[in-house]
């Protein structure tokens, strides 16, 4: 049998940028994985083809190839928890693997950090973790988590803020930190890809903010490592009609 194909499930931007990012991410982990799957990507909202969209085409092209999904999200949310297993389940595509979700993963601290020193970040700045925000309380508990990750990594404390969805919002902790006597505060990005929140962060008053995560090597890992594990549990066949959701426990990626 054919290695199963690879679809990399991302939010979905109107930005170009963000775009071309999720390409290049996809393109990226084709490289590390020698091209042995077919990758493809998907998207759960803004733009398409959908995730089911994705599977559809794949069996049809391929009805006995099973698929791995990889949600590239850095928290647990709506999207993880609600559509990526609706539109499998939509998809009609027998054998189907969902990993886990990109975070938090102490490679992204590492990636985070090196952001951060890129952006003109120095030991006594401040700084503020900007994540997107959930309403999900899973998702929440994943950023406090990524968050803790960070800290551990620069050794100093952090806060965490939100860019859209739940309080406080970026401003708001980056004023606070200046009038508790913060000299510079820097804003680091748990965003993905470039976009309409990125650009946020910029106009939350810091003195820097870092870059998205983006394409770097520890994610394409990453990525790379999520799809091994999955591809290299058995998928068995289940009765007509059934698409069980199974959740594969994904190998963590180390920068080396």
């Amino acid at each position: 049998m054919n290695a199963p194909a690879l679809v990399l499930v991302a939010h979905g931007t109107r930005s170009t940028r963000g775009v071309e990012m999720i390409a290049a991410l996809a393109e990226a982990v084709t490289a590390e994985l020698a091209g042995d799957p077919v990758v493809r990507t998907a998207f759960v909202d803004v733009l398409g083809p959908s995730p089911a969209e994705v599977l559809r085409d794949l069996r049809a092209c391929s009805p006995e190839r099973p698929a791995v999904v990889i949600p590239a999200f850095l928290a647990s949310g709506y999207h993880v928890y609600q559509d990526v297993p609706r539109e499998v389940a939509e998809s009609g595509h027998p054998m189907v693997s969902v990993t886990p979700a990109m975070g938090p993963d102490p490679a992204l601290a590492e990636i985070m950090a090196l952001r951060l020193r890129a952006a003109g970040w120095r030991r006594g700045d401040a700084v503020v973790f900007a994540a997107a925000g959930s309403s999900d309380a899973r998702a929440r508990a994943d950023v406090r988590r990524a968050a803790a990750l960070l800290a551990d990594r620069l050794d100093v404390p952090v806060r965490i803020a939100y860019v859209a969805t739940g309080t406080p919002r970026v401003p708001e902790v980056v004023a606070e930190l200046r009038d508790s006597g913060a000299r510079r505060v820097f804003v680091a990005s748990y965003l993905l890809a470039q976009g309409l929140f990125q650009q946020r962060l910029h106009e939350a008053g810091a003195d820097g903010v870092a870059e998205p995560i983006g394409v770097h090597p520890a994610v394409v890992r990453l990525l790379a490592d999520r799809y091994r594990s999955a591809a290299a549990q058995s998928v068995p066949r289940p009765a007509e009609g059934h698409v069980p959701p199974v959740a594969v426990r994904a190998a963590r990626a180390h920068v080396r």
